[in-house]
């Protein structure tokens, strides 16, 4: 239950970032047709699981506990992208090429088209 904890608390911090951040960017955007909020929220997203990744991987810095917390939690709230991100780099470090390309090309491929069903599935009568 203890790791569930730090889940949840970690999530709610990256959630409330994320909208933070999100609301401020769009703000500052308000006329751009570009989803530059979301498209930051990923990019930096990436680069704090990355530095977090560096940190862990080739210093050994986090307790398990402080894993579950910071990349579970905190990333995993912000953006789930993050996880996506650091899964591709671990294939790729490995040299495995193909699974990574394929995941990414399947992610792409079953998220968009899933979302297209997902919306599909809802009447029109409910998007007023």
């Amino acid at each position: 239950m203890r790791l569930e904890l730090l889940v949840a608390l970690g999530g709610a911090i990256g959630s409330v970032a994320r909208y933070k951040f999100s609301g401020w960017v769009l703000h500052q955007t308000v006329n751009w047709k570009f989803p530059l909020g979301t498209f930051l929220i990923n990019v930096l997203g990436c680069l704090l699981i990355g530095v977090l990744a560096g940190l862990a991987v080739k210093e050994d810095y986090f307790t398990p506990e402080a894993r579950v917390f910071l990349f579970t939690g905190i990333c995993g709230g912000y953006t789930t992208f993050s996880a996506f991100g650091l899964e591709t780099f671990h294939l790729l470090r490995r040299d495995e090429f193909l699974v990574a390309s394929s995941y990414v090309a399947l992610s792409l491929f079953f998220g968009l088209a899933f979302l297209w069903i997902g919306f599909s599935l809802i009447p029109h009568q409910f998007n007023k």
